[in-house]
């Protein structure tokens, strides 16, 4: 995702608080081994196959656009939190390809840090992921339908600095046998077996690095397509400083005659010495064009340099062919069409905020780099309005038709069509790219005039009316994170939201369901500061809220924020490396009742529990009925309370291991046994492998159905994990989705209370998906 600051101080908590659902808790994805459940008395079979997106289009950071070299519209695309892509020509939209098997093991499963292609077989992918630790190569034999993988022994970091560079994983076009992968902190690695094992190549270095690290940034054959051999036995490799320096390299730029097993510097021109090199891609003719730039990105800036290089073919000189030295923000990307003095080049430029006359985004040259021309700043873009700056890291000119060019930014992908003309257009190339980061999920009652709100890290809080176009009511905070939304439920048109953004934590208010907003004139203690999306707040009446920021006691409001008052609810102990905060949960047939729940704050925490408010909200009591019920300690992030609308005091609760109800306002509470965490791997730290229960909501119940709600919960029944439905308060359960819906990790869902059936999913930085 795009950085907060540009976009980045909240959102690796907001992630953080995914991983752990329908996966390992950890870092190191497959970890667990979840098997068929079986088909016992009170489970049955997975019955929700067909899933929509609800609408938003891109939201979050495209870091690479991979085309296969001589297939025509074969077009994949990686992101860094939210998964990869496939381009559907026919349909004109991304096909998503890993939210299945293989990608409902944790959130590390959909940072990508680079992608290769076969060019001897277009039906061959290879894509390499984690978010931190050792990551997997995911090799797939139909253009990402079904993966296999494998463990590599290398650090992988696809949300981390410099993670739009140029691809590190590098197939050998003669034989895809043979493969090199640029890592960050072990140098250069190679395969000989199609990736199941790899070998550090210790010609180039065997320092290893224990700190997050650029590392070798990528490798380039000096053959880049098949007919030959003895080209791919050369290869540069470009290095980031952090690795030269610790290696004692004497450049940042390196050639190997033998296939890897020597390596020799090249010098590079005096201005860029000790500079990154974020993309260098080598033409037909043999030429090598090299951005240098002083960092690593996205969204670098400074001086920056793009050269032609001779390569082995041509002498090995260097051409100066532009530079940042009169302007501001650094080169990113770059992309070549064509040979000799018409060569087509396109140069995209990283650090760029905002569009005025004379700034530079992209610089198009039809001549070999003698002259420039902007194609991108100030020129047309639809949908009109949307930002089309920052973080332009990567930009790939179609191989199959020059006037055909793309360029990705912090929240998604444009595209041109006609780049030849004096005023070239841009459109959003994002339909069915859907990257928001949803940290939390509301729907209103039957009959509202929306369908749902969406509190979601850097694109804030939106109220969707219609499920398949765009959101346009919100608070307009620009990049910000909404943490969490509420509303009336007697009186929908009054919506509360909490959210962050630059300056800090702040709330709004909406009396028209989300046509016009208001700031609250006034924040509750903690709010301004401790801004996380631990930070949650519910909604009594009109114009009376109690919001719990992070790490805070919280408070209530009864003039919508023009004033606060701090509960009576005891402050909770910071646990390091987890936000903090209750649970709140109005009860919708009684508002003057609020549920409090404290989740224990982390897995070695103290056990959870709930208190009860019969005042709206300002004073509240433990309910003993949740101590005895001996709730398990767990993080914020996976655990749940809910409230059924249609009862007054029916409240479920998902504690992480298992689920629990209460009818009777929280005295007592009956514990649903089929639910249970998975554990094993990471027994020694008291953590489990899957959270046995981690969201339950409800929904519309079922016609003639013994309960007047419908229950789903993500969690883990008879070994399997999935999402899990009951007609029937608990007595027996269905799965919901099946095993090619897994989005990454399941972070948030609720319910619909207009349809029955209908389930809202939130994936791993995979926006909102839904399923009849």
């Amino acid at each position: 995702m795009q950085a907060f600051s540009t976009r980045s101080a909240i959102l690796p908590i907001a992630i953080a608080a995914l991983v752990a659902a329908c996966g390992g808790s950890g870092s190191e994805p497959g970890t667990a081994t979840l098997t068929a459940a079986r088909q016992d008395s009170n489970v049955r079979a997975a019955q929700a196959s067909t899933w929509n997106s609800v609408k938003f289009g891109g939201g979050g950071y495209v870091t690479g656009l991979i085309y296969h070299p001589t297939s025509p519209n074969v077009l994949y695309a990686r992101t860094d939190v939210g998964g990869a892509y496939r381009w559907n020509q026919a349909a004109s939209s991304w096909t998503p390809i890993t939210d299945g098997v293989g990608f409902g093991a944790g959130q590390g499963d959909h940072c990508i840090e680079s992608m290769a292609v076969d060019t001897n077989n277009d039906q061959k992918l290879y894509m390499v992921a984690g978010c931190s630790g050792k990551g997997r190569l995911y090799i797939s034999n139909d253009r990402g339908t079904n993966w296999t993988s494998v463990p590599v022994p290398f650090v992988v970091k696809g949300n981390d600095a410099g993670r739009a560079i140029g691809e590190r994983l590098k197939v050998d076009p003669n034989n895809s046998q043979w493969m090199f992968y640029a890592s960050r902190q072990d140098g250069l690695y190679e395969s000989w077996d199609g990736g199941q094992n790899w070998t550090q190549r210790t010609g180039l270095s065997s320092t290893h690095l224990t700190s997050s690290a650029i590392g070798v940034e990528h490798l380039v054959f000096e053959a880049p397509t098949t007919g030959g051999t003895t080209g791919t036995w050369i290869a540069y490799a470009a290095i980031a400083p952090d690795y030269a320096n610790a290696a004692g390299l004497t450049s940042t730029l390196y050639v190997t005659g033998d296939g890897g097993g020597s390596w020799t510097p090249v010098a590079v021109p005096s201005a860029v010495a000790g500079y990154h090199i974020p993309h260098m891609v080598r033409s037909a003719d043999g030429y090598y064009y090299v951005v240098f730039n002083k960092d690593a990105g996205p969204g670098a800036g400074g001086t920056s340099y793009l050269y032609k290089f001779g390569g082995n073919s041509h002498g090995g000189t260097w051409t100066l062919l532009n530079t940042t030295a009169n302007t501001w923000g650094g080169y990113g990307g770059v992309s070549v069409h064509g040979t000799g003095a018409t060569t087509r080049i396109a140069l995209s430029v990283s650090g760029t905020w905002g569009d005025w006359a004379g700034q530079h985004m992209m610089k198009l040259s039809d001549d070999n780099g003698t002259t420039w021309r902007e194609i991108v700043s100030q020129k047309p873009h639809t949908p009109a309005g949307n930002e089309y700056w920052g973080w332009l890291d990567d930009v790939e000119i179609d191989p199959n038709n020059r006037d055909h060019i793309m360029y990705v930014f912090g929240g998604g992908i444009w595209e041109t069509t006609n780049a030849s003309a004096a005023t070239p257009s841009w459109t959003m190339k994002v339909n069915n790219l859907e990257e928001t980061v949803t940290m939390a999920i509301v729907t209103p009652p039957a009959g509202a005039s929306y369908k749902l709100i969406n509190s979601a890290g850097d694109v804030g809080t939106w109220v969707q009316t219609d499920l398949a176009k765009k959101a346009t009511r919100g608070p307009a905070t620009g990049w910000s994170n909404g943490n969490s939304a509420d509303m009336a439920w007697s009186d929908s048109q009054y919506i509360a939201v909490a959210g962050a953004d630059h300056s800090g934590g702040f709330g709004f208010s909406s009396g028209d369901g989300g046509s016009t907003w208001t700031k609250f004139a006034s924040l509750p203690a903690g709010a301004a500061t401790n801004t996380s999306n631990a930070s949650n707040i519910v909604v009594t009446a009109r114009n009376k809220a109690v919001f719990a920021p992070a790490d805070s006691v919280p408070s209530y409001t009864t003039d919508n924020g023009a004033h606060w008052t701090a509960t009576n609810l005891p402050a909770l102990a910071p646990v390091s490396g987890f936000p903090r905060s209750y649970k709140l949960a109005a009860d919708r047939k009684n508002p003057n009742k609020v549920y409090a729940y404290d989740s224990g704050g982390a897995w070695w925490g103290t056990p959870g529990k709930v208190y009860v408010s019969t005042d709206g909200g300002h004073t509240f009591t433990l309910s003993q009925g949740s101590v005895s019920a001996n709730l398990r300690a767990n993080p914020f992030g996976v655990t749940t309370m809910t409230v059924n609308p249609n009862a007054e005091g029916d409240i479920w609760l998902a504690d992480g291991n298992t689920v629990y109800h209460s009818t009777d306002s929280g005295a007592t509470w009956t514990k649903i046994n089929n639910f249970a965490s998975i554990w094993g791997t990471h027994d020694t730290w008291s953590y489990p492998d899957v959270q046995g229960a981690s969201f339950v909501t409800l929904g519309k119940a079922a016609a003639g159905a013994p309960y007047s709600a419908a229950v789903y919960v993500v969690g883990v029944i008879n070994g399997q994990c999935g999402v899990w439905q009951s007609d029937n308060a608990g007595s027996t359960w269905t799965r919901f989705n099946d095993d090619n819906h897994q989005f990454g990790g399941i972070g948030a869902i609720a319910g619909d209370w207009n349809t029955y059936g209908r389930l809202y999913i939130a994936g791993g930085a995979r926006g909102i998906q839904y399923a009849n």
